[in-house]
């Protein structure tokens, strides 16, 4: 399980790092707001140990940050005792709160703690797409509709993608959102990257690729995901009107390195 400690404090991070890394946890680090924010990004840790008092951008800031478009379990870490500003934490989207200083049997047990609340949430680990079935556990895709039973081949870049919005099915995803969540926050305008990946998704996952009723489109919003043979009736629009297939089809996205 990887966790990223997110905290100014040199040596408290060193010595967590060392604790963390003997009961077997992969750890990242990050000394101000900013780069925990890129770390959750590019590092994409189980959970986030936090601390309140960073430079750049505060503890704060990052969980309001974080919640726009993440569900990471976030344990804040910080020598502020005052209710208000635990209140505050927790309003902002932290899971659990600890006082500094702290034992480390009791942080290891909280960790313990939101690690089991995590994958209880994820208990449901295939998600059905009309004749598709999605397996995130196994990370695979097949088909299964009795006639051209098999793996559908996804690109990592793919899955990523796909993996987000079957996370959140009937929840409409901005294409802000999804950008920053597949390609991390320095692609948070790089559209036809999202356009060219969700007009491959429906080709290889949808019964019609021009008429989807799985990945929707929401007319200059973004997309979203619905889950069997729910009720959508094709892709909607984008912004200038164009269905949502057709203009993907047409776009010519520059290449993905990250593909």
């Amino acid at each position: 399980m990887r966790v990223l400690i997110a905290d100014d404090d040199l040596q408290l991070v060193r010595a967590l790092r060392i604790s963390l890394t003997a009961h077997g946890y992969d750890v990242l680090t990050a000394v101000d707001g900013r780069a925990a924010l890129d770390a959750v990004v590019t590092g994409r840790p189980d959970l986030v140990l936090l601390d309140l008092g960073m430079p750049r951008l505060d503890g704060i800031g990052v969980l309001e940050a974080l919640r726009g478009w993440t569900s990471v379990p976030v344990l804040v870490l910080s020598g502020r005792t005052d209710s208000g500003d635990k209140v505050d934490a927790l309003d902002a989207g932290a899971d659990d709160y600890v006082t500094k200083p702290f034992a480390m049997d009791e942080l290891l047990a909280r960790l313990r703690a939101l690690a089991r609340r995590r994958a209880s949430e994820e208990d449901a680990p295939t998600v059905r797409l009309g004749d598709v079935v999605v397996d995130l556990a196994a990370r695979q895709v097949r088909r299964d509709d009795g006639r051209t039973d098999g793996p559908v081949r996804l690109t990592p870049t793919e899955w990523r993608l796909l993996e987000t919005l079957v996370r959140h099915p009937d929840r409409l995803l901005t294409r802000e959102l999804l950008l920053t969540e597949v390609w991390g926050p320095g692609h948070r305008s790089d559209s036809g990257y999202l356009r060219l990946y969700i007009s491959q998704l429906r080709r290889k996952l949808e019964r019609d690729p021009a008429r989807p009723v799985h990945i929707v489109t929401e007319s200059g919003m973004g997309y979203r995901f619905v889950p069997a043979d729910g009720g959508a009736d094709g892709g909607g629009a984008d912004a200038d009107g164009t269905t949502g297939d057709a203009r993907d089809a047409a776009s010519a996205a520059p290449a993905d390195p990250a593909g």
